[in-house]
């Protein structure tokens, strides 16, 4: 008689709380254990810790040769990155406010995206770009933009910004493996730093272990039959929390974190679209020439008759970040202009 055993199911995974900030920290550190061609370079990175605490305890491990102290000088250390990514190695660059964008921009477009292309495909520039984004400090027009619309709308990167600790590690470890250069963005306001405001989402349970979260793939994050609300990095909470509130009113409201900007997807936003006929696009960026209109046109390109109602768009208007934290607040997508905008598409 031959025995047929039961297969035997993995044992769980074990977890932990984790902040966003140290789920980043703890997947780079995995996969440095993992992988010696994997180094972290940047303005303040090593004792300091990263300014968001994006590399706290990092260069204690590995030491300065892994985790790399640089002077201030985005063009020459992002250089340098893509020059040992092209001869194999996978850096970690941090550029510490996306606003410093246009010190470097050659180098991250002309050479960092473009590289693999012009070879023929045969360079690879297996490299992470990280860096900070995002508004609500009065930190003022020059440290508080999003600019992933930019980032995205230049071909030759991968483009990926979490809202919360499991995307972080789960983004950051995909993001180091993979053979693109990929632009990791994370919010200051999902970090949950103790000197920054609290955002009860910005800590939460995080597998102890090594996973990777795919690139490209959106989470519904509060399934909803009424509208469709599309969205990313802090603006999830925000929409969450409004949804929280609508559902009191009988408002049923489905939020999408779309994860990734490059590749966008598409099916996830079309999908629920053709379910509550109803689309909210909130985006912490520009509204003009960005991100809201690409998700609209995902629609429009397909079927607009599937749109019971016009879209809104709750984005940041087309000025400046302002300093003065009344005003600075009146122009970020915030709970109440989402629940505002919630309204006015769901009486049309």
């Amino acid at each position: 008689m031959t025995i047929i055993e039961s297969p035997v199911a993995p044992a769980p995974q074990a977890s932990h709380r984790l902040t966003t900030a140290r789920a980043m920290v703890e997947a780079i550190e995995l996969e440095m254990e993992r992988d010696p061609s994997v180094f972290y370079l940047g303005e303040d990175v090593g004792p300091y810790g990263g300014i968001f605490g994006s590399t706290t305890g990092l260069q204690e491990k590995f030491g300065p040769q892994r985790v790399i102290d640089t002077p201030i000088s985005e063009s020459a250390f992002i250089g340098l990155a893509i020059g040992a990514a092209v001869e194999g190695m996978r850096p970690i660059a941090e550029l510490m406010f996306a606003d410093f964008m246009g010190v470097c921009l050659d180098q991250i477009y002309n050479h960092m995206a473009k590289i693999h292309f012009e070879s023929g495909g045969n360079v690879k520039v297996p490299m992470v770009l990280t860096t900070a984004v995002g508004g609500g400090y009065s930190d003022a027009a020059q440290h508080s933009q999003c600019l992933w619309g930019t980032f995205a709308h230049l071909p030759g990167m991968k483009v990926v910004v979490p809202s919360n600790p499991y995307d972080a590690k789960g983004l950051m470890i995909s993001a180091i493996r993979d053979d693109n250069p990929v632009v990791y963005m994370f919010h200051k306001g999902v970090m949950g730093l103790a000197w920054m405001a609290k955002n009860a989402r910005a800590t939460g349970e995080v597998p102890a272990g090594a996973y990777t979260v795919p690139i490209g793939e959106a989470n519904v994050v509060r399934p909803g039959a009424d509208v469709t609300v599309v969205t990313l990095s802090l603006s999830v909470h925000h929409a969450l929390d409004a949804a929280d509130s609508l559902a009191a009113q009988g408002i049923d409201v489905e939020v999408i974190d779309l994860r990734s900007l490059v590749p966008l997807d598409r099916e996830t936003i079309l999908r629920s679209v053709a379910k509550t006929g109803r689309l909210v696009v909130v985006d912490e960026d520009y509204q003009s020439f960005g991100l809201s209109g690409e998700v609209v046109a995902t629609i429009t390109d397909v079927d607009p008759s599937m749109l019971r109602a016009p879209v809104a768009r709750v984005a940041n208007p087309d000025v400046p970040v302002p300093y003065a934290h009344s005003l600075e607040y009146a122009v970020l997508p915030r709970q109440d202009r989402i629940e505002a905008a919630i309204h006015r598409v769901t009486r049309a």
